[in-house]
């Protein structure tokens, strides 16, 4: 008879009796009586040899297989695991859907490649539907151990289309594993917010007022949850409320997945962005827009703002209050701020919403850009509340974010560059022809009066990048380390000069 059996071994093909098979019946010779299935195996459609290699005879006194049916089943001898009719059982495999390695490093784009991309993903055994949650439920199993515990959740990103993939998938299924999610508990109040992961044994990079709650307590007890739904408790490295980044580090962590860093100084306007975080305390949200301005910079009231007294700029927001605010998880700011940070920022359509907050901006290869910070509120903060996504946010970019966090885990705080001037909106100043920074007074001893700038001259650039008011100078010279070298363009007197100064201490 031929070999039609359900329960043959893996790899029987179920086609046609190749001509001249003798089991073949024809219309003037009746079928021979099917032969009982005690201990003879359906004979097979290829050589003894392959067969038996493939499927060992029954043991000596042992039940034979029986023909059973519907979904293919593993052969007698088999020892190790075989596939079912709706796809791979669940593995030891970590759920999260990534881009291979060496995908990851592939010529880099900034045209859409979404084939190739869509390609890269399915080559990746992206699963979807209930072959998912098993993937999700068998990955947590694995990581265990005391100071961790799981919680229920999705799969980090789920693809129920491996046919139709697009770019977007790609980057959050690359990006989701380096993203965290962080709950900061004090006295009386607390807060979620994100995070980026920079190391496989668990340090992860944040925002300042995440882990103090902008300001309102020095020791919050601190949970991080990864995408794959592991909890870990974490201790606060360093601090840096000049730029309103932090560092923590999650206890007992090993083989996590960092984030890979990308140059902020190389991004043009209209470049794709996604931003990777748990806005309203969800997890592994992603949201995607373009890059909608650089050299941005804004002011954002900050409890956590050290004082240093330099810089200081007369200028204010029109209408008396700055329109940006931290993102928040709590709803709103835990207290009312006196003080203020000014930071160079991307500001990106992307939707960033309040718990995004220390979470990834990235590019369309997956590599971080900037470390989401602040939204832009319509109605101001009179009511106590705050609006959601409008469109306008805004992140740190990773070339800063990359040597403030190094300096901390490194020295657990980092340094800032100090011009040492007074400087004011030069649109403010009567008979002004042009926008920048204005010097009302320069420090004696100071970086600035070092390199010869005095009382007027209008600073319209530094270090390559334009400044159109005294926010634009405060937030480019913090953006750099103490003791930096960098390149100064003033008006005086109606003539352009440049300069080099080299920038002190800021003291925190």
């Amino acid at each position: 008879m031929s070999d039609t059996t359900n329960n043959r071994p893996d790899g029987h093909d179920d086609s046609t009796t190749p001509a001249g098979d003798a089991a073949a019946p024809t219309p003037s010779q009746p079928e021979a009586p099917r032969a009982e299935a005690t201990n003879v195996p359906p004979k097979p459609t290829r050589s003894p040899a392959a067969a038996a290699a493939a499927w060992p005879p029954p043991v000596a006194g042992s039940a034979a297989p029986q023909p059973t049916h519907g979904y293919a089943s593993a052969p007698s001898g088999a020892t190790s695991p075989t596939g079912q009719a709706f796809g791979p059982a669940a593995t030891s495999a970590h759920p999260t859907l990534v881009l291979p390695e060496n995908a990851a490093h592939a010529t880099p784009r900034k045209k859409s490649s979404v084939p190739r991309i869509a390609a890269l993903v399915v080559a990746a055994a992206l699963v979807g539907g209930a072959a998912g949650l098993g993937g999700t439920y068998a990955g947590l199993s694995l990581w265990g151990g005391s100071d961790s515990s799981t919680v229920a959740g999705p799969t980090a990103v789920t693809v129920n289309d491996t046919d139709d993939v697009n770019e977007t998938a790609a980057v959050a299924s690359k990006v989701v594993p380096s993203v965290v999610t962080i709950s900061a508990t004090g006295t009386s109040s607390g807060g979620t917010g994100s995070g980026v992961i920079l190391s496989d044994d668990g340090y992860v990079l944040t925002n300042t007022h995440v882990v103090t709650l902008d300001g309102a307590t020095g020791d919050a007890k601190i949970s991080v949850t990864t995408s794959d739904g592991h909890v870990y408790a974490a201790t606060v490295v360093g601090t840096d409320p000049t730029y309103d980044l932090a560092v923590i580090k999650l206890e007992n962590a090993t083989n996590l997945t960092p984030i890979e860093w990308a140059d902020s100084s190389k991004l043009n306007v209209g470049d794709a962005t996604t931003a990777i975080g748990a806005p309203l305390g969800l997890p592994n949200t992603v949201t995607t827009g373009i890059v909608s301005a650089l050299n941005r910079s804004i002011q954002v009231a900050s409890s956590a703002a050290p004082k240093d007294g330099s810089e200081q700029d007369q200028g204010s927001e029109p209408g008396g209050e700055s329109p940006f605010r931290f993102d928040f998880g709590q709803g709103q700011q835990s207290q009312q701020a006196t003080q203020t940070i000014k930071i160079a920022v991307i500001q990106t359509d992307a939707a960033i919403n309040p718990g995004n907050s220390g979470g990834a901006l990235v590019d369309n290869e997956g590599k971080l850009i900037g470390i989401n910070v602040a939204i832009a509120s319509a109605g101001g903060s009179s009511s106590g509340a705050q609006s959601g996504n409008i469109g306008v946010g805004f992140s740190i970019p990773s070339d800063i974010a990359k040597r403030i966090s190094q300096e901390i885990i490194d020295n657990g705080s980092a340094t800032h560059g100090l011009l040492g001037a007074s400087v004011q909106d030069a649109a403010s100043i009567q008979g002004a022809t042009t926008t920048g920074a204005y010097v009302a007074e320069a420090t004696s001893g100071g970086a600035a009066q070092a390199a010869g700038l005095t009382k007027g001259d209008v600073i319209t650039a530094f270090d390559g990048v334009p400044v159109t008011n005294s926010i634009d100078l405060t937030a480019q010279v913090r953006a750099l380390a103490a003791g930096a070298q960098a390149e100064v363009t003033y008006n005086r007197n109606g003539q352009e000069k440049t300069v080099e100064v080299t920038l002190g201490t800021m003291q925190n």
